[in-house]
């Protein structure tokens, strides 16, 4: 078994291990991945299909599943502003509460040396970027690192989507984040 086949073997093990943890309480695996997400995405990245993008899966599956949060109380409709045929979601408190339940995966990392910690961010965001490559799929990363992110005004200012960041979102998963290396589109 080649290097690269141990290390997607352990990813996978990984992942299984932390999808698992989500059938504790009355969330499944997939009920627990889009809590999860919404928790860290800002309020520009929370439709069903945004969450199903980033979750790979189909939109239908994830309406479904928001669907479903929504009846356990865990997340709430919300209109689009300007668009009242669009929706996204937002955690109620009682979702916050349980996306802030630490994993068994997050646990465990917690306990890695710092410079450690580190290395391994890199190599799995590198690894997660070429995929995402590979797949022509978006990054969805955190504002603060997108191209499109003024650090200048009280909050940031978001100059893509024109709009004045409020506290918290420059450390969320924006739909629209472009790396500043990324070629311009």
């Amino acid at each position: 078994m080649t290097p690269q086949s141990r290390i997607r073997s352990l990813i996978n093990r990984l992942a299984r291990i932390d999808a698992a943890g989500g059938w504790s309480g009355s969330l499944n695996p997939a009920q627990y991945a889009a809590l999860d997400y919404l928790a860290r995405a800002n309020r520009h990245s929370r439709a069903p299909s945004h969450v199903a993008e980033f979750l790979g899966t189909t939109r239908g599956t994830m309406s479904q599943t928001l669907k479903a949060l929504a009846r356990k109380g865990f997340v709430q409709e919300e209109p689009k502003t300007g668009d009242q045929r669009s929706i996204s979601y937002a955690l109620t408190a009682e979702g916050m509460a349980l996306a802030e339940v630490p994993s068994v995966i997050g646990t465990a990392l917690s306990g890695l040396e710092d410079r450690v910690t580190a290395a391994l961010e890199t190599a799995l965001t590198d690894i997660l970027r070429a995929a995402l490559d590979a797949r022509d799929g978006r990054a969805f990363g955190l504002c603060k690192t997108c191209r499109f992110h003024d650090a200048g005004p009280v909050h940031g200012y978001c100059t893509l989507l024109d709009l004045p960041l409020q506290h918290g979102d420059r450390d969320l998963i924006c739909v629209e984040h472009k790396a500043p290396s990324d070629d311009a589109t």
